[in-house]
């Protein structure tokens, strides 16, 4: 890194039509071949400072000084003509394309008409070799890894100019060993003289890969600080306002003798015919939470779906406290005390258009305390509402305001309060952090092991391995819908131990402790 600043944003303010000041009087200043991570809670201000950097917003006031001149970023389009990229967290890649396809996708070299291949592929190869990315450009993106896919994003980024990259939350979905091949391409892109904005909610990541930070809250810059002179706890500090506690304490295991959750031979195919969970056993006891680690697309989501009841096509057992769901809806299996936090919680954990209340009670609308004979009851309703909003700590204005306008750690809180306000036996838990900020992340997962040490059975599917490690009485992967390793004593498992199961490299034949037989 050197001092030399090749970009300001000073004084930026947006408001939106509905009033929210998302960003009031916020600067930034990125210096020529530098890691800048950017942090805050969701809400804070980070996502529309980027999408104003990037040409999605408009500031309502204040400047963007490019290389020392005043700029007017009027859409991303306009922003990547000024050499700034940005690579989102959901990749934007045409999965049915190849790579070299994707790269040039929009800025391909023509042969008369139509695309020269021959070209296309020499140019996507000739990116990827200048910025040492060993990545085969033949290839469909359906074919290769989350990893991979991650370098492709960057790649289309460098191949259209980028000298300023952001990086939004680079490292969600990827094992160690991506995320450290990741990293070694950063430094490597900083030696070239580009700038990365990395933005992640991994303070232990910014640690070792920022050369600064600055911190967002409430909209407003708390300051930019020497990544080397601060503390991971005072980073958290600076993003929510107060202390919040990175390390849990977990109290000793005490099983249930009763098996809540049965699996037995589970093969699930997908609407194509193609196995996504291939003859899954396990068992799960009340006081224990059994996580689950390992790349996405792995048949997580459909061993999840099954488990739920949102899926009926499937072959083999499975067993709630002793029943058999085959022929369960999704209604019979929650009154079985089973809750579930899903893994998009926009598209199916919440009614973003509905009230806060609304959502807290969609699943209790037949509970006696809140339905009479002919009409809910309003007051108790209400009552419980604002408790809860109380008790989870949600921000909002009241409890009729649209679950939409909260930010996504609120958005996940409402979630967690509906699910977790049932006094459930059985909790599947999806990505429940994902996204969201060092507080809200911290407030869930101690409620995840207070309900463990209250007796509940709680299955764990995280990205997260931090938070595997930290939560887990045994710990299983997912490779190719199969355990590819289980543990049961989940402090004698390495991160690099762990990874190698996730990518394939090393699967165990036997698996001890699956199964309470």
């Amino acid at each position: 890194m050197n001092d030399q600043t090749v970009l300001q944003m000073n004084h930026i303010m947006k408001i939106y039509g509905n009033g929210v000041v998302a960003n009031e009087d916020v600067s930034l200043e990125l210096r020529k071949s530098e890691i800048h991570a950017l942090l805050g809670e969701n809400g804070a201000g980070k996502s529309t400072l980027m999408k104003v950097l990037f040409g999605i917003e408009a500031p309502d006031q204040g400047e963007i000084i490019l290389k020392g001149n005043p700029v007017s970023i009027k859409s991303p389009q306009d922003a990547i003509s000024k050499g700034i990229g940005m690579v989102h967290q959901h990749f934007m890649l045409v999965p049915s394309l190849t790579v070299a396809e994707n790269i040039i996708l929009g800025v391909a070299p023509k042969k008369g008409l139509f695309i020269d291949m021959d070209k296309a592929v020499e140019a996507a190869s000739s990116i990827a070799k200048e910025y040492n990315f060993d990545i085969d450009v033949k290839q469909k993106v359906e074919d290769i890894p989350v990893g991979i896919k991650q370098k492709v994003e960057i790649l289309k980024a460098l191949y259209r100019g980028a000298e300023i990259l952001i990086l939004d939350e680079p490292t969600a979905v990827l094992t160690p060993q991506e995320t450290d091949e990741l990293f070694v391409q950063l430094l490597k892109l900083r030696e070239k003289g580009h700038t990365i904005i990395f933005i992640s909610h991994k303070l232990d990541e910014i640690k070792k890969i920022c050369n600064r930070a600055t911190i967002m809250r409430n909209g407003k810059s708390m300051g930019t600080y020497e990544v080397e002179n601060i503390t991971t706890q005072e980073m958290s500090r600076l993003m929510v306002g107060h202390e919040v506690s990175l390390q849990f304490e977990k109290e000793e295991q005490k099983l249930t003798d009763e098996v809540f959750l049965k699996v037995r031979n589970l093969t699930i195919n997908n609407s194509q015919g193609v196995m996504k969970v291939d003859n899954l056993s396990f068992d799960l006891k009340g006081g224990e939470i059994l996580g689950i680690a390992g790349v996405e697309g792995n048949g997580q989501t459909e061993l999840i779906d099954t488990l739920t009841g949102l899926n009926k096509k499937y072959k083999g057992e499975i067993l709630v406290k002793g029943k058999d769901i085959q022929n369960s809806s999704v209604k019979d299996i929650r009154e079985m005390k089973l809750a579930h936090i899903p893994e998009d919680r926009m598209t199916s954990g919440c009614a973003k258009d509905l009230s806060i209340q609304e959502n807290l009670f969609s699943n209790q609308y037949k509970d006696g305390k809140f339905s009479g004979r002919f009409m809910m009851k309003k007051k108790a309703i209400e009552k419980r509402s604002d408790e809860l909003i109380k008790e989870y700590i949600i921000k909002c204005k009241s409890r009729k305001q649209n679950v939409g306008m909260l930010s996504g750690g609120n958005i996940q809180k409402v979630i967690v309060a509906r699910e977790f306000s049932t006094q459930p036996d059985i909790i599947i838990a999806n990505q429940p952090t994902r996204g969201i900020d060092v507080g809200a992340a911290a407030f869930i997962r101690k409620r995840l092991l207070e309900f463990r040490d209250a007796g509940c059975a709680v299955i764990l599917i995280s990205a997260d391995l931090t938070e595997i490690f930290a939560l887990s009485d045994r710990l299983a992967v997912m490779y190719k819908g199969k355990f590819a390793g289980f543990f049961t004593d989940v402090e004698k498992v390495t991160e690099d131990e762990l990874g190698q199961h996730m990518l394939g490299i090393k699967r165990d034949d036997v698996l001890e402790g699956v199964t309470y037989d």
